[in-house]
C-alpha cells in the first residue's frame, strides 16, 4: 500500500490544479484506466470545492493505493457553515464506486472516494 498526503489552503485556484496533478499521479501509479482516472479527478476536485464552499479554509487529501485507488479530503479550519452541495454530490456519486461523506448539522467536513 502507498499513501501520499498533500494539505494546502483552499483560497487559491492555483492550488486546484495541483490538486487534479497529484489525483492523476496517484492513480497512474496505480495502473488506473484512463476513463476511471478522469473521473476520480473530477470527483477529488468537486470534494475539495464542498470543503471550500462549506467555509474550511484548508483541506488535506490522503490518497492511498490498497486494493483499488481511494481519496480522503477533510476540511481544515476557517468558519464551517452549512451549504447546499446537492449537485456536487450527486456527480461524485455518479462516478465513483464508493462515497463517504462525514457531515455534521449541514456541514460536509469529510469526503471519502474510492475507485
Amino acid at each position: 500500500m502507498r499513501q501520499f498526503t498533500v494539505e494546502f489552503h483552499l483560497c487559491d485556484s492555483e492550488y486546484m490544479t495541483a490538486l487534479r496533478l497529484v489525483s492523476g499521479a496517484v492513480c497512474s501509479a496505480a495502473d488506473t484506466d484512463i476513463d476511471a482516472l478522469e473521473d476520480f479527478k473530477v470527483c477529488v476536485t468537486e470534494s475539495a470545492l464542498i470543503l471550500k464552499n462549506c467555509g474550511f479554509e484548508k483541506v488535506r487529501a490522503e490518497f492511498q493505493t490498497a486494493s483499488g485507488v481511494s481519496c480522503t479530503l477533510s476540511g481544515l479550519g476557517g468558519f464551517p457553515q452549512a451549504a447546499s452541495n446537492e449537485l456536487s454530490l450527486s456527480l461524485i456519486r455518479a462516478l465513483v464506486s464508493g462515497c463517504g461523506i462525514k457531515s455534521e448539522g449541514g456541514i460536509i467536513s469529510k469526503v471519502t472516494l474510492k475507485i
